[in-house]
């Protein structure tokens, strides 16, 4: 078993924290930085680049859309021209911290609205593979299997990796459910720890409904604004390896 564990960082703003990032650091092997729009500032982001750097984390675009009131996750209606320069300029943003500190963007993931629109709107997911192509081609997309950003990053010929939230219910047809569906966001860390392993150990995810979808993934994601997201990634990685596993970054898999 060698799997990646990622997490969401960088969420902050200002003086406001939202996890203990630097802590979380030290369990995850990928980290997905927010890049201003749904949270984080320039401050946060370059303290954030430069901690994954020095704990050989590998680094990741966490862009959204420009909805930090509402921590990106509610929709918005946007021409995909302009989706692309939003994403580019997210990019660019992180890229700038990224090369003062030696580190490169190893991998892109869509926080939110613009991840749920970009895993089941086939226009959503070509726009976004898109612009991160444009940007750098050799961008991984972190992406729930079967959805649209896999196939649109496949089909121009990206890398995928293909990604479990630990935290969240699946519907059957390998979506998330919506957050104000019961058993959508689960919060019982044994809960969570069992649904990993049943991931790992049989490639399969019992659904909200209780039906059961296969789910082979190369990644497991916890939300650092997860109660408990410390301990759970903590007892996650020690599981792992007291299984026999390895824990290791996407880039090294």
């Amino acid at each position: 078993m060698k799997i990646d564990i990622n997490a969401d960082l960088g969420e902050g703003f200002g003086p406001y924290e939202i996890a203990d990032d630097a802590a979380l650091m030290d369990q995850i092997t990928s980290a997905n930085v927010a890049c201003g729009y749904h949270a984080g500032d320039p401050v946060i982001m370059d303290r954030t680049v430069r901690l994954a750097k020095e704990k050989g984390v590998d680094l990741g675009a966490h862009v959204a859309f420009p909805d930090r009131m509402g921590f990106g996750r509610r929709k918005m209606d946007m021409p995909l021209g302009e989706l692309r320069a939003h994403v580019l300029y997210q990019l660019g943003a992180l890229d700038a911290f990224a090369r003062r500190a030696g580190h490169r963007i190893t991998h892109l993931n869509p926080h939110g609205a613009l991840g749920n629109l970009a895993s089941a709107d086939t226009a959503i997911a070509e726009a976004l593979a898109d612009a991160t192509g444009d940007f750098d081609p050799e961008i991984a997309f972190l992406v729930l299997p079967g959805s649209a950003l896999e196939k649109a990053a496949l089909e121009r010929g990206r890398k995928v990796v293909r990604l479990f939230l630990a935290d969240r219910g699946y519907l059957p047809n390998g979506q998330l459910a919506p957050r104000n569906q019961k058993g959508a966001v689960i919060k019982d860390v044994d809960a969570v720890l069992a649904r990993v392993f049943q991931v790992l150990g049989e490639q399969k995810i019992t659904c909200v409904t209780g039906e059961e979808i296969d789910m082979q993934v190369q990644s497991i994601l916890i939300h650092s604004d997860t109660p408990g997201a410390l301990e759970l990634a903590t007892l996650l990685r020690a599981k792992i390896l007291s299984a026999g596993g390895v824990v290791a970054p996407m880039t090294r898999r």
